[in-house]
């Protein structure tokens, strides 16, 4: 059960950082979802139980790949690389790591960032049934707390 609270605690703080960081594509009955948020704004228990840095100088990557109908639709296993670049055009791989919980499974990355930064991240998943590799470019600012 405490697992559960954990799942719900990083889910809210996911959510918490929408509007200013998240995005999503579909092609065909596949979704994508994908954000980052300072690894400050999860709380302390949440960091250590997902092996996340919690630091001002951390930026957490996350992906969930689902398939079906929103509402409807189940997680589905990928091969998920990420490429962070900064504004001096300094790129470095993001490492994604797999997690599972029951039918969750989303991927988890950590990216370095320097005091107030903005990042790009270029997405990359391969799902295994698919000819196609599905690819985003998404932004995000970072300011020091």
């Amino acid at each position: 059960m405490r697992l559960m609270h954990l799942l719900a605690a990083l889910a809210l703080s996911l959510l918490a950082a929408l509007p200013a960081s998240a995005g999503s594509m579909r092609t065909g009955d596949l979704s994508v979802h994908f954000n980052a948020l300072p690894s400050t704004e999860l709380t302390p228990e949440v960091a250590r139980q997902y092996g996340v840095t919690r630091s001002a100088n951390r930026a957490l990557v996350n992906v969930a790949i689902r398939r079906g109908e929103p509402g409807a639709d189940v997680a589905v296993a990928a091969e998920v690389k990420v490429v962070a670049t900064n504004l001096a055009g300094q790129r470095s791989d993001v490492r994604m790591r797999e997690v599972r919980d029951g039918e969750a499974l989303y991927y988890l990355g950590e990216a370095r960032i320097a005091g107030q930064d903005t990042l790009t991240f270029e997405l990359e998943v391969r799902v295994p049934d698919q000819a196609e590799p599905m690819r985003a470019v998404f932004k995000q600012e970072f300011f020091p707390q």
